[in-house]
């Protein structure tokens, strides 16, 4: 009966008789059945490299997600949507971005695929689960509709503590970004003494989540991190603890992530990795510049890795820790953007504003080649860590069928008992590749942003760069894109990417902006 509720729900919008028949039914809802519903976290890191975890290849300490990923799923082959605002629309409506009405980033481009904020005819996640009466919470970066008719509050949550547009903000302050924070619709100013951004949106959804548990509701939260996106700044105390690990240079650290992929089976032993996209570090003039770099963008992942050991700790004290899904991605791969806004500063403090560039964001995103932005690997896949401790079909499995951001809601909604109508997603639920119910979870998926596209199907890829040819790699054999295969399969591919194209509304890049 509960999974019948929302269906007809989303139907009564449209008559008012079918609206009386909806809670005719709603109040029929047998509540044995929903007395213990799980709560559900989604946590989002912002340009986090692939191998940036412990379980994931890193020397960079990450106890607390590695733990995650051992006491439950790690997904080795999860693809976001290439850049930060495609991968949120994504992440919060189960539809590729451009049906969600974010194309490309948050500028009105014009036209409904590229309008810059969620599609208001969409339900977004937060809308689902607050529609079953569960406490809906975000903290952190927005970034998916500026405007104030726009903000999380508009689009399902009850809670928000964060930043509506962009990210950027670890101090506060910035001397380079204007970044008002809100907490629920109002604007604080935080002292700036005490506050790192990292910090302050852990606790701040612990209190959210405290409230919740107090008032006897089941929650879903949405933690969107903006690190380890630049700039690079972190604690003093963080940084120090990176002293000396990157002195070596590039090549030796992605070696040892490497082969450190190796022994935990992520990647096969038989198979080289991709070409470097760095210089040989004795050529390099300012090797303490270039250390200094990771070692702040380490600190930044430390930090983040070490509130989510918080957030864990206040589900146990609160009791909720076991039937909590919590999950963890990043939003696309490490960026390869060189920025130096700040001339004399030492890296990482307040006052500066640097990003690590395009050497260590290779090392990032071992074995892997390209970036953010693009769609080779290095800038689509992402490590994806589930957790449900009351679940015993989740303990300790390591599953490289790909999945999708854009099957995280339906997962969610799935795990929750909550049904939209067949066809209002892109994506399907993964659980039955958790339980070991079922195989081949997709047979085709599909990329594009900034003319860079992409069509995966059973393990072969079609690529193109903007104004560049399609390239085709077998991913089973190749799954590095070193070497391009025949193209027997080319036509077929490129013909399943412009009919996708073309029902989702994209449109050959660059946008005219017609606003």
């Amino acid at each position: 009966m509960r999974k019948n509720v929302y269906r007809i729900w989303k139907r009564s919008r449209r008559n008012f008789a079918d609206f009386l028949v909806f809670l005719v039914l709603f109040s029929c809802v047998n509540r044995e059945e929903v007395k213990n519903p799980p709560n559900v976290i989604i946590v989002l890191a912002d340009d986090m490299g692939y191998s940036d975890l412990g379980i994931t290849g890193s020397e960079i300490l990450t106890p607390n997600l590695d733990k995650l990923a051992r006491n439950g799923v790690l997904f080795t082959a999860c693809y976001n949507a290439s850049r930060c605002c495609p991968s949120r629309a994504s992440l919060l409506t189960g539809l590729y971005s451009h049906k969600a009405g974010i194309g490309h980033m948050d500028s009105d481009l014009g036209l409904p695929s590229y309008q810059g904020f969620l599609a208001e005819n969409v339900t977004t996640i937060a809308e689902a689960f607050r529609d079953q009466d569960y406490r809906t919470i975000m903290t952190g970066k927005w970034h998916v509709g500026n405007e104030r008719i726009h903000w999380p509050d508009k689009r399902g949550f009850d809670r928000f503590y964060g930043i509506p547009a962009g990210g950027g903000l670890y101090f506060y302050p910035s001397k380079y970004l204007e970044r008002p924070i809100y907490r629920n619709q109002k604007q604080v100013f935080p002292d700036s003494v005490s506050f790192y951004s990292t910090n302050n949106f852990t606790s701040e959804a612990n209190s959210f989540i405290e409230e919740a548990v107090l008032d006897q509701k089941p929650f879903f939260a949405y933690l969107a991190y903006i690190a380890p996106h630049f700039p690079l700044q972190a604690l003093p105390e963080d940084i120090k603890k990176y002293n000396g690990v990157y002195d070596q240079g590039y090549e030796f650290i992605r070696s040892r992530r490497f082969e450190k992929q190796k022994k935990l089976g992520i990647v096969s032993d038989d198979i080289e990795i991709s070409l470097p996209e760095f210089p040989s570090w004795e050529t390099v003039e300012n090797k303490a510049e270039e250390t200094k770099k990771m070692q702040v963008y380490a600190a930044q992942v430390d930090r983040l890795d070490r509130n989510i050991g918080s957030l864990i700790a206040q589900l146990k004290n609160l009791g909720v820790y076991e039937n909590t899904v919590i999950v963890f991605l990043s939003d696309n791969g490490a960026s390869r953007e060189e920025v130096n806004r700040s001339a004399d500063a030492p890296i990482g403090c307040a006052d500066s504003f640097v990003s690590y560039g395009m050497h260590w964001a290779n090392v990032s995103n071992t074995p892997f080649r390209s970036y953010k932005s693009e769609t080779y690997e290095g800038g689509i896949r992402t490590p994806l860590l589930f957790s449900w401790p009351s679940d015993p079909k989740s303990n300790g499995k390591v599953i490289k069928e790909p999945i999708h951001i854009i099957d995280i809601m339906p997962t969610m909604l799935d795990i929750a008992g909550i049904s939209l109508e067949k066809g209002d997603f892109d994506g399907k639920s993964f659980l039955g590749l958790i339980s070991g119910t079922k195989e081949n979870h997709h047979q085709v998926l599909f990329w594009e942003h900034q003319g860079n596209k992409a069509v995966w199907n059973n393990g072969f890829k079609l690529v193109q760069m903007y104004e560049k040819d399609w390239e085709l790699y077998n991913l089973t054999r190749d799954p590095y894109e070193t070497k391009e295969s025949p193209s027997i399969v080319k036509d077929s591919l490129k013909n399943r990417w412009n009919q996708w194209a073309y029902e989702s509304g994209v449109e050959s890049w660059p946008i005219p902006n017609t606003r």
